[in-house]
């Protein structure tokens, strides 16, 4: 059974239910999704997935906002429950963490996939060197691995796949047994076998035809007919469609009685028929000859398991394959240079070697070289190969092709086209027979190709990198520095011909260590020098492709390479080339057919590392440094201007997008929601072009579009995804305007400093920032931050409880409002001074300055600012004991946050609402909304949303009973606010001290932004 163990080990099935023995004892995997978990690391075989893989693997687009934690804590159980005795071990982990991800190391023939696998291999083997018997029984012992539905028991979308994947496996390896069945001459014993196997699979021609021919070699030629018939009648019902060619000739061939179709004699027979006296007149032609052109397999061929099982299943013909079973398999492989397209190839071409038993033929086609080979010469080479004699291949390239395609029409041969231009000098080359099949390689993609399957190569998993890596360089080695194995694969960018270089250079330098070669590829003025050994160049490969460029490709190919970000979108490469966007994505586009850009998403692009290295170096060799700079200044230009449009919807009324000094054209939004999103997903290019402004900055002309960009950027914070981007780029900016003396960047600069200090709750810096841009600005005279400055600071000094004094900054922020005709300015100082009227006990007053600012929204329109106005009058409403009104207003408000994606709002609203649900004494809504709060808070990193929801959270428990849970809240919200500094700590102090929480004791006057 698939569960029995070896001596002292484990063993694991995904040929039925998911389950695993220790010593013959089944374990308890717990859950359907931690058994799923387990299944894909089974399937995966030591090679890591990523933490998103598994998401993506497990529930698909339904994640749970938690799901990272729900992730984290299956696979800790799945430790607990595979190693229960880790520490005392002292062999390496089983489940162990590789870079973010994780990998199940399994001992050697432990896993049931595995053995079948490896039967079925042994199969092929005796079955090929003529041991029929053996193949056969090797097969059946295989099957009988399988004890049901594979993966039973799993969920989500990568155990669907893979369950179909396995199934598919499991009847073609049946298929294979039938016929050696047949050539074994047992075809008595497998009909009723073949009657079941075709009831359960109605539709699978193979076993129809094996069906048939068992029945025909028993003397029932009715009922091999009467199959026929009836696949015939069940594909024209279920799909349309007539049966394929070769269950057609079979047809054919059975109401001819064709000899042929007799069984073969028995295995061992020695009796031998007497030859007839026309023997020599019944003896076949003389056969071509059978091409055997592959290149020799790559001995250390590592990883691709599952795209080459793929492309093998394509180059059948089977069902389920995607090849028309009338067409001619034909699969494109394209790719950047260097990412291993001919070793896949060559390596999926013996695999398939089996069905196509002809031969097979190769040629390079030496595409990206200065000479190309030509149709007709490969034509001519193939056409020797076949036994066609020199003097009369023709010598037109029409006529040669058609010669070419009529030799092959009765054969079954494989044809590999290795590194093809493009489609033009292909097609001449394409068998025209449907028993034959192609492979194609380019780096370009072929699209032109007709009817062909596309397959774009990607770079190796970290896995399968580090794996090569090992092969060439020495598993030993490898073993003893893994960290830094994984830091050279990581800087070889997963590519598969830089990865085998640096391992080479390391075989032939025995006394070198791995970590001498970490620094070496650190540097990126060096790495591409680094990668070489003897003829084999990462830069040299790249060349070939980047020579066939048209001029504008190469100017674009190098531009785009200049930008630090990890993609550039269609509108910022128009910027970037000065080109419209209609001419920016024809010549992307261009580039990404040639595989020098990838595109990760519609409109984006992006470059592989080393490829970028590569254009960099060339733009140093082609563009002069004044064309470097305009093209990044276009870029910041492009990028301020649209976040500019996006400050001024998010932010309506703000007087920040009219005094920008913007240097260009950007994008125009609909909404705040689409310009939030737009913030969202261009954070990391937008860093990345402020900091690279800032370390290129000569003087304040340069670098005041970079502090203007980050003021921008304002509404993102919200959104608490890149509050580490905001610290470590208003720094940058920072300290390049204090050595260039630029007191304009400086002001706009630490403002937005001091809202990343406010939300991490650093009040004091906060405040001290925030002091100095009102002194700058009052220096300098510009009103440019002026207003959200004296706000901030009311804000501030307010949540340290110097309410007065915050109410006095607020009366400043609104009279500069009025003055300035900003009416949404107002509303919003309006709305914030509330809870400082609440903390001086003036309830009245705050209403109506809640209410004022609600009303003001309202009247302008502004949506972002009536959802803050909501939540502000929710916040006094509550307080008051107006709680339905609080929890409407709340409500509303938390919609529109969240479908902006301001999560930072979300948290506070939802902790809002768990505290008006606690002082309605409804618990369970208030535990549900401050578990959302916690979610959101510990998902975006805001150490001080977290403890608001945690002490939610523990009076809501409280409420319900849950003493213990209650009190472990309240100590953890504690600790957080005690290394915080805030106030609130010593109100939970109290609260921890035994006085009651539920009615009777005074809510902390909260006040944050």
């Amino acid at each position: 059974m698939a569960g029995q163990s070896v001596e002292g080990g484990l063993r694991f099935a995904v040929l039925g239910p998911v389950r695993a023995w220790r010593d013959g004892q089944e374990l308890d995997l717990g859950t359907p999704l931690q058994r799923s978990i387990l299944g894909m690391l089974l399937l995966r075989e030591g090679h890591a997935v990523t933490p998103n893989e598994m998401i993506d693997a497990v529930w698909g687009e339904e994640a749970p906002p938690r799901a990272l934690g729900a992730l984290r804590t299956y696979v800790s159980r799945l430790r607990t429950v595979l190693e229960p005795d880790r520490p005392a071990r002292s062999r390496p982990e089983l489940l162990t963490s590789i870079g973010r991800g994780y990998a199940l190391r399994l001992p050697d023939g432990s896993l049931d996939l595995v053995r079948f696998e490896r039967g079925v291999r042994e199969a092929e083997g005796a079955r090929k060197a003529g041991r029929l018997s053996e193949a056969a029984q090797a097969l059946r012992a295989a099957l009988s691995l399988f004890e049901g539905e594979p993966l039973a028991g799993t969920v989500g979308p990568y155990a669907e796949h893979q369950r179909d994947r396995l199934i598919e496996r499991r009847i073609s390896v049946v298929e294979t047994l039938m016929d050696v069945d047949l050539e074994l001459g047992n075809h008595a014993k497998i009909v009723s076998e073949l009657i079941a196997l075709t009831a359960d699979h109605p539709l699978r021609e193979k076993l129809r035809a094996q069906l048939m021919l068992a029945y025909y070699r028993c003397g029932r030629q009715g009922d091999a007919l009467n199959v026929f018939t009836e696949t015939r009648e069940a594909l024209i019902d279920e799909l349309g469609i007539e049966p394929g060619p070769e269950l057609a000739a079979l047809h054919q061939r059975i109401l001819a009685a064709d000899p042929t179709l007799a069984a073969p004699a028995p295995v061992g027979s020695e009796a031998a028929e007497e030859e007839p006296a026309d023997a020599e007149e019944a003896r076949p032609a003389p056969q071509l000859p059978r091409p055997a052109q592959l290149p020799a397999a790559v001995n250390d061929f590592t990883g691709r398991q599952e795209i080459a099982v793929r492309l093998r299943r394509l180059l059948s013909g089977e069902p389920g394959s995607q090849s028309s079973p009338e067409g001619v398999p034909l699969v494109a492989i394209s790719g950047i240079g260097g990412v291993g397209k001919t070793a896949l190839a060559v390596h999926v071409a013996h695999l398939a070697g089996d069905l196509y038993p002809d031969g097979q033929l190769y040629t390079d086609l030496r595409g990206y070289t200065d000479e190309p080979t030509a149709p007709e010469s490969a034509l001519g080479g193939f056409l020797r190969a076949l036994g066609i004699p020199p003097d009369v291949i023709p010598a037109g390239l029409q006529e040669r092709s058609a010669l070419y395609r009529s030799i092959l029409a009765e054969r079954r041969i494989l044809v590999l086209l290795d590194n093809a231009r493009d489609a033009e000098q292909v097609g001449p080359l394409l068998p025209g027979s449907p028993g034959c099949a192609t492979i194609v390689t380019s780096r370009g993609k072929l699209a032109d190709l007709p009817s062909a399957r596309l397959i774009d190569l990607d770079v190796m998993e970290p896995g399968e990198a580090l794996s090569l890596f090992a092969s060439v360089a020495g598993a030993e080695r490898v073993s003893a520095e893994h960290g830094a194995a994984m830091d050279v694969v990581a800087a070889c960018g997963f590519l598969p011909l830089a990865v085998r270089i640096v391992a080479s250079r390391l075989a032939a330098r025995p006394y070198w260590t791995i970590s001498s070669l970490v620094p070496r590829l650190a540097d990126e003025q060096r790495r591409l020098d680094e990668l070489r050994v003897g003829h084999l160049a990462v830069e040299a490969t790249f060349a070939l492709g980047y020579g066939h460029l048209a001029p504008a490709q190469a100017r674009a190919f190098r531009l785009l390479s200049l930008p630090n970000g990890p993609d550039v979108s269609t509108g910022a490469a128009a910027a970037v080339l000065a080109v419209s966007e209609f001419e920016a994505e024809s010549v992307l586009e261009s580039l990404v057919d040639a595989s020098l850009l990838e595109a990760p998403a519609p409109g984006r692009y992006r470059f592989h590392n080393l490829l970028r290295l590569f254009a960099r170096r060339e733009l140093d060799k082609t563009e002069r440094p004044q064309a470097r700079t305009l093209a990044l200044r276009r870029l910041l230009g492009f990028y301020l201007a649209s976040a500019r449009s996006a400050h001024r919807l998010a932010y309506e009324g703000s007087m920040i997008p009219g005094n920008l000094v913007v240097i260009g054209s950007g994008r125009a939004f609909g909404s705040a929601e689409e310009a939030v999103a737009w913030l969202i997903s261009e954070g990391d290019s937008l860093f990345a072009t402020i900091n690279q402004a800032a370390a290129a900055a000569r003087t304040a002309e340069q670098l005041l579009p970079a502090a203007d960009l980050l003021l921008a950027m304002e509404p993102l914070l919200e959104s608490g995804t890149h509050t580490r981007e905001f610290g470590h780029a208003t720094r940058a900016v920072l300290a390049a305007a204090q050595e260039l003396g630029d007191a304009a960047s400086e002001l706009r600069v630490r403002y937005v400093l001091g809202r990343v200090l406010f939300a991490g709750n650093r009040l004091k810096e906060a405040e001290e920032h925030f002091r100095l841009v009102y002194e700058l600005s009052a220096d300098r005279g510009e009103k440019i931050v002026t207003g959200e400055v004296l706000n901030a600071l009311a804000v501030v000094v307010g949540r340290q409880r110097r309410h007065m004094e915050a109410l006095e900054l607020f009366e400043s922020a609104k009279r500069f409002y009025r003055e300035n005709g900003v009416p949404a300015g107002e509303a919003l100082v309006l709305s914030y001074s509330a809870r400082d009227h609440l903390g001086l006990g003036r309830p009245e007053d705050a209403i109506a300055a809640a209410e004022k600012g609600l009303a003001i929204f309202t009247e302008i329109g502004s949506g972002a600012g009536t959802a803050r106005a909501r939540y502000h009058l929710g916040i006094v409403l509550s307080r008051v004991g107006r709680l339905t009104e609080a929890v409407h207003h709340h409500a509303e408000c938390l919609a529109f946050f969240r479908a902006g994606k301001q999560r930072v709002w979300e948290q506070r609203v939802c902790s809002r609402l768990a505290e008006t649900f606690i002082a309605a004494e409804r618990y369970p809504d208030a535990v549900r909304h401050a578990e959302q709060a916690l979610v959101v808070s510990r998902e975006i990193g805001h150490p001080y949303g977290e403890a608001l929801s945690l002490t939610v959270l523990g009076k809501a428990l409280h409420g319900l009973g849950s003493a213990a849970r209650s009190l472990d809240c309240l100590r953890q919200a504690y600790d957080i606010f005690s290394r915080l500094g805030a106030p609130e700590a010593g109100d939970l102090k109290v609260l921890i001290d035994g006085i009651p929480i539920a009615g009777t004791v005074a809510e902390p006057a909260v006040v944050e932004s």
